[in-house]
């Protein structure tokens, strides 16, 4: 293995492959060496072309920041060296890439999977009864009817599963409404074959307000109780339960066309690696589903800021040109209305991970959407309508992220790591390490290695093995460790006023 890679051959720096000494030296392309001046850790970059204060630094063949001060060949560069070069709201043109040549159908397109026809003609991978709750302060009751319920009737569904969350109470405006519809979203997901709908009864997001937002529905499929109108709000919630365990035993798993299959794109503890090994790996299946006639949808809207136009120009017309214009400039809005800093995002463990700016965050964040064209925008908390790439209207945040990808209708959410996190969303949700380490320290968090891109495997090869594993999950035929360890959580955008 090399101990060094450069992503594009414009690019003024390399990527550590290995931790490196003052002093030690690297065999660059036509073997010349280069001494390194300063310590590197494993993932951080390594100058290999002078840059003078002021100048763009390049990575990926695109600028990750501006240099602060003179840097020298050998230097490591991060943080303390190199700065965004980012700064206020851009003016963006139309300028739409060239798109690729129609392609001969798709090897795929007659792929199926197990999986579950609902009655409306959706699609679940999961046969699994949800517990939804209007507001915060009955989570502990749905709790205890989902724990009672998951041990009854165990083997008859997925399932009994309830989400935690504190709102619907007191909330006021589009607070309210974001609370709302991102529930009611999940209440139509069809990995639920049931869905009972639990809510007290004093809350703001009232049941029969509630019902709007979930629009048509089924009787037989969500059930509803208000707990302070019962008797003994568990013993009936239970009963509820029975009856929705029957309606779920009527479906059973039958071949279904891969295109139904949708796909969530997210990435939480980047590291160095992850622009390199597993945000490409996501990306290559992403088009690979796209062109089968699936769905992939992408978030995390800040973590676009500095690659933005990439997406831009890879819209399917100025229509959805302009609603991705409008998503960046909304949530750029949305930082300065709080007296943030709009460029100022990689976290601590992204940056200790050699992460040192957002565009270069962007860069490898973006390549999770692959090649495909941008089909649509969807605002947070709505669901996907339209096949092919999807933008979706969410921050960063993991939990809030994937909880809006699965509110969005992503079966599955494909999740990469350089750190790791034994979170999962309400759908199985796939932990991709960028790098072996991590993969073989955290085997009850991860469930596939792309570092191995840089040991001895080829993309192609682990594209192969990453879809077949997801073609296995959608069927049932294997679960996460998420899902395997039971957890299954929801967290839910929050900015408004509570009384």
């Amino acid at each position: 293995m090399n101990s060094w890679v450069r992503l594009h051959e414009d690019d003024h720096v390399v990527i550590a492959l290995q931790p490196f000494a003052k002093g030690d030296q690297l065999s660059l392309e036509g073997g010349y060496a280069l001494t390194l001046l300063d310590e590197v850790p494993k993932g951080h970059k390594v100058l290999t072309h002078a840059v003078r204060k002021g100048e763009h630094v390049l990575k990926f063949g695109y600028s990750i920041g501006v240099a602060k001060e003179d840097i020298e060949p050998g230097s490591w560069v991060h943080t303390h060296n190199m700065g965004t070069g980012l700064k206020g709201f851009l003016d963006y043109s139309y300028e739409p890439a060239a798109q690729d040549q129609v392609k001969a159908q798709s090897p795929d397109a007659g792929r199926t999977f197990q999986g579950f026809i609902r009655e409306n003609g959706e699609v679940g991978i999961r046969n699994e009864i949800w517990i939804i709750n209007t507001v915060g302060c009955i989570n502990k009751t749905c709790e205890i009817v989902a724990r009672k319920a998951h041990a009854l009737y165990e083997g008859r569904v997925d399932g009994v599963y309830h989400f935690a969350h504190p709102f619907g109470c007191s909330q006021l405006g589009d607070d309210l409404v974001h609370t709302q519809k991102l529930l009611a979203s999940l209440v139509n997901h069809p990995n639920a074959a049931g869905v009972l709908v639990i809510g007290l009864g004093c809350e703001n997001n009232q049941i029969d307000a509630f019902k709007r937002a979930i629009g048509e529905h089924s009787p037989e499929r969500v059930k509803f109780l208000k707990s302070q109108e019962a008797e003994d709000e568990i013993e009936e919630a239970l009963e509820l339960v029975e009856e929705l365990v029957r309606y779920a035993e009527h479906f059973k798993r039958e071949p279904v066309p891969v295109s139904k299959l949708k796909l969530g794109l997210k990435c939480g503890g980047s590291d160095g690696l992850s622009g390199i090994t597993a945000n490409p790996l996501v990306g290559a299946v992403s088009d690979r589903l796209i062109e089968a006639g699936g769905t992939a949808i992408l978030t995390e809207v800040p973590e676009m800021f500095g690659a933005e136009t990439i997406l831009m120009n890879r819209a399917a017309d100025e229509r959805v040109f302009g609603k991705i214009v409008h998503l960046i400039n909304d949530f750029k809005q949305y930082f300065i209305k709080h007296d943030q800093e709009i460029y100022e995002n990689p976290s601590p463990g992204n940056k200790a991970g050699g992460i040192s700016t957002l565009e270069e965050k962007s860069l490898g964040c973006t390549q999770k959407g692959g090649h495909a064209v941008v089909q649509d925008v969807v605002p947070y908390g709505e669901r996907i309508t339209s096949s092919g790439l999807n933008l979706l209207e969410a921050p960063g945040n993991d939990l809030v992220s994937v909880t809006a990808l699965s509110a969005g209708g992503a079966h599955i959410v494909l999740f990469t790591t350089g750190r790791g996190t034994p979170f999962g969303g309400p759908v199985p949700t796939v932990k991709i390490a960028t790098n072996s380490e991590l993969a073989g320290r955290k085997k009850n968090w991860i469930d596939f290695n792309a570092g191995r891109l840089l040991e001895d495997k080829s993309m192609g090869t682990l594209t192969d093995e990453l879809w077949e594993q997801l073609i296995s999950l959608a069927s049932g035929e294997t679960q996460t460790n998420n899902e395997r360890n039971g957890f299954k959580e929801i967290a839910i955008f929050k900015d408004g006023v509570i009384l």
